[in-house]
């Protein structure tokens, strides 16, 4: 509690209060009239200091009375006794009160008639002649009569003092505005303890209350206004705002080129410029939200646009700049405005747009204090519109960037039928997904997830995608591919931290990613993750579950942790559902509220399922980005596959030509075709008889393309070697690389496969299979 306390001596004093009733100094007198000491009274009201007195029967014989006592800016009550009262001093003081103080006092009698007044009065105050002996209604003129009546007699009634009760007086005729007074009432008693009547203190306190409320609006407008990073909710925020605790009408244009994200224009602004209605609120409506219109030139608000100046402007029919602008001039004189401030949306000598506040019918005209707080208000709405409008431009560059880094048509393949389910964060994100057609009809499906926002994390979603489409022509597993794109992401966040100093720059560079990789002939599929969630299998009679693959830390994450990969079997008619973690709880575990539409996927189509699960996903309100991959697997026809045992002797390449001669046949391969692949036969089981080990197996794959397949249990490499002119060997691989339009090695849990694919040169076409 704060405690008042003012030098005067002590012998002068018998008790001081404050406006609020507690005692601020406390006299020598009072501690032997009342037997409290001053440490002992000062901070306590006064009215429980009196009763506990009366209780214990310290209380005086005196009347005490109650004077108010002016302090330098500040008005204080002093309790005395009648005999103080009576001392030529205290006369002295009631004079000068009466007679000098600011604050207007009127003396009332028990019927609340004025029967004294002070002589300072103010210009919309009726003369002492004209009051007295009338009810206190008329000489004090407050807007609400009837409240202030009740109090007034409550006091006189209770005794109990109020005070400082803010009320407004009625608009004196030729007045600009309404005043705002701090009265109290308190209770006159005479020495006998009889009710004589009431003192009522009035102190103009319209400067301080307006002061204090628009200081009050500024902060409530800092609060309101800026949540959200959209030009146009900015605008809304704002004449919300400040209607009707500042204006009684606000209108709020913003240049064309703004909205649209476009920087703004330096000043003076071209006069053919277009503004767009961005938010109106208020009496009337005029044109609507989103309307344009050209700058009206010869008016306030070309100016505005001219030198950013705000500007209070007198309304009344006859302003010549109305002619103007006619259709605001409707709006003005439909609403009754007789007073605006127009001010400037602008920063750094940019202009964004303006604002039109008015003040219409019984509202007291603006005052040139009102500017400054218009000024101020749009400074602040002009910052957020500016880290609205440049987060809007990141926005669009981040969406355009990654929608141009993400697949832009869905990839069909024979043995694999997917569909992608994608739901961007409206502040751009990195998640992608692929379906990676592989040698020997293979399918590889990734889902990977970069966390952050925005174009840094669009722009590394590139480049890691850029990466494993790289890694995955290696032909390696789904371990092996995810450990090599770790560590690429790792030389990533290394090179990133180098960067000159930027908050983006600074987090850590998080990633996780899944891979799994489909054989439509052995009907397996082999899983490796990386922080992302396990995917979950529908299988063809509607069970579904959890595929429980071992999970690998998250890419970059340091150490030497392994990224452990299982392999099941999935039977033709599979769904398999790969999604990122925003998706765990809801779709990629049994209990999630959308797993009934993936144990319902039965034969039907993979983009109605997706369909469903994107609306049920879009009802409500969504944070974060979604994406989520489905697969529903096939099986090669077994007369597209052929399988054959080979020696591990020099018989192995004659018996292998023989044997892809005639399934080339069957397959009506062209002469061309059928001769090459013969060739890449050969020299594939030669270089197995000699460098491999046995059991030797050729696999003849005949899907888009023609794959050629030779395994071994060898886990050694082959490798292309440089024959000289005179060389006999050495020259297979070479022929190989020639031939076929590419060709590899895949590695298995025993031995490797070394592969060539060349394009399917069939005279007839390949049928095609239900599902």
């Amino acid at each position: 509690m704060e405690r008042r306390c003012f030098r005067m001596p002590s012998d002068d004093v018998l008790v001081l209060i404050d406006e609020s009733g507690r005692v601020i100094e406390w006299g020598p007198q009072a501690e032997d009239l009342f037997g409290w000491s001053a440490e002992e009274a000062l901070g306590h009201m006064v009215t429980a200091l009196i009763r506990e007195a009366e209780r214990r029967g310290n209380l005086p014989d005196a009347a005490l009375l109650v004077k108010p006592v002016v302090r330098g800016a500040a008005l204080v009550w002093q309790l005395l006794t009648a005999e103080d009262a009576t001392s030529g001093q205290d006369a002295a003081i009631l004079k000068a009160v009466f007679t000098h103080s600011p604050m207007r006092l009127y003396v009332l009698d028990h019927r609340l008639c004025v029967v004294r007044m002070s002589t300072v009065t103010g210009e919309d105050d009726p003369s002492e002649q004209h009051v007295l002996g009338t009810h206190f209604l008329k000489a004090c003129g407050f807007s609400d009569p009837e409240e202030e009546a009740t109090v007034a007699q409550r006091v006189l009634e209770r005794g109990e003092p109020v005070m400082n009760r803010l009320v407004r007086r009625v608009k004196a005729p030729g007045r600009p505005m309404h005043r705002v007074y701090s009265v109290s009432y308190f209770r006159l008693e005479d020495g006998d303890g009889t009710v004589v009547g009431l003192v009522i203190a009035a102190l103009d306190v319209t400067e301080r209350e307006n002061s204090r409320n628009r200081l009050v609006l500024l902060d409530t407008f800092r609060t309101r206004v800026g949540h959200l990073l959209n030009v146009m909710v900015v605008c809304r925020e704002m004449v919300e705002a400040v209607v009707p605790a500042f204006a009684g009408i606000a209108d709020v244009e913003v240049i064309e080129d703004v909205v649209r994200g476009e920087d703004p224009p330096p000043v003076p602004v071209r006069q053919d410029i277009l503004l767009r209605r961005a938010a109106f609120r208020g009496k009337g409506t005029g044109p609507a939200v989103g309307v344009e219109r050209p700058l009206p030139i010869g008016s306030p608000f070309s100016e505005i646009l001219s030198d950013l100046r705000p500007r209070l402007v007198k309304v009344d029919g006859n302003s010549p700049w109305l002619t103007a602008d006619p259709a605001r001039a409707d709006v003005i004189r439909r609403s009754g405005a007789h007073s605006m401030i127009v001010a400037p949306l602008s920063l750094r000598g940019h202009a964004l747009g303006l604002v039109s506040f008015y003040r219409y019918q019984q509202e007291d005209p603006f005052e040139e204090e009102d500017v400054v707080v218009a000024s101020a208000m749009c400074a602040h709405a002009a910052l957020c519109m500016e880290n609205a409008r440049q987060f809007m431009r990141e926005w669009i560059t981040a969406r355009t960037v990654q929608h141009r880094l993400l697949p832009h048509r869905p990839v069909t393949h024979g043995t694999a039928e997917t569909s992608q389910l994608h739901i961007p964060d409206p502040e751009g994100g990195g998640a992608w997904s692929d379906a990676i057609a592989l040698p020997g009809a293979r399918t590889a499906l990734i889902v990977g997830d970069v966390a952050g926002k925005g174009i840094a994390a669009a722009i590394t979603m590139g480049l890691l995608r850029t990466a494993i489409h790289t890694l995955v022509a290696l032909d390696l597993q789904p371990d092996e591919l995810l450990a090599r794109l770790s560590d690429t992401t790792a030389r990533l966040a290394a090179a990133r931290a180098t960067l000159p100093a930027d908050p983006v720059n600074r987090e850590p560079l998080t990633a996780g990613c899944a891979i799994a990789i489909y054989d439509p002939v052995d009907l397996t599929c082999t899983l490796a993750r990386a922080g992302l969630p396990d995917p979950i299998v529908v299988y063809p009679d509607g069970t579904s579950a959890p595929l429980c693959v071992p999970e690998g830390p998250p890419l970059a994450e340091p150490g030497s942790a392994p990224f452990p990969a299982i392999t099941v079997g999935l039977p033709e008619g599979t769904t398999l559902a790969m999604g990122t973690s925003a998706l765990a709880d809801e779709l990629l575990t049994p209990p999630g509220s959308l797993s009934p539409f993936l144990e319902g996927v039965g034969t039907k189509p993979l983009h109605d399922v997706r369909d469903d699960i994107a609306r049920t996903l879009t009802a409500s309100p969504r944070t974060g980005e979604t994406l989520m991959l489905l697969a529903r697997t096939k099986t090669l026809p077994q007369d597209r596959v052929l399988t054959r045992d080979l020696p591990a002797d020099p018989q192995a390449a004659p018996i292998a030509r023989a044997a892809a001669r005639r399934q080339l046949e069957v397959w009506d391969v062209d002469e061309e075709t059928a001769f090459t692949t013969e060739l890449i036969v050969s020299e594939l089981v030669g270089n197995a008889v000699r460098y491999g080990a046995p059991p030797l197996q050729l696999r003849l794959i005949f899907e888009r393309m023609l794959t050629c397949e030779v395994s071994d249990t060898t886990p050694s490499s082959p490798q292309v070697k440089h024959a000289r002119t005179v060389d006999e060997t050495g020259r297979g691989l070479f022929i190989i690389a020639s031939l076929a339009d590419q060709w590899g090695t895949h590695y298995r849990t025993r031995g490797k496969t070394v592969w060539a694919e060349q394009s399917a040169g069939s005279t007839t076409e390949l049928p095609e299979r239900d599902g």
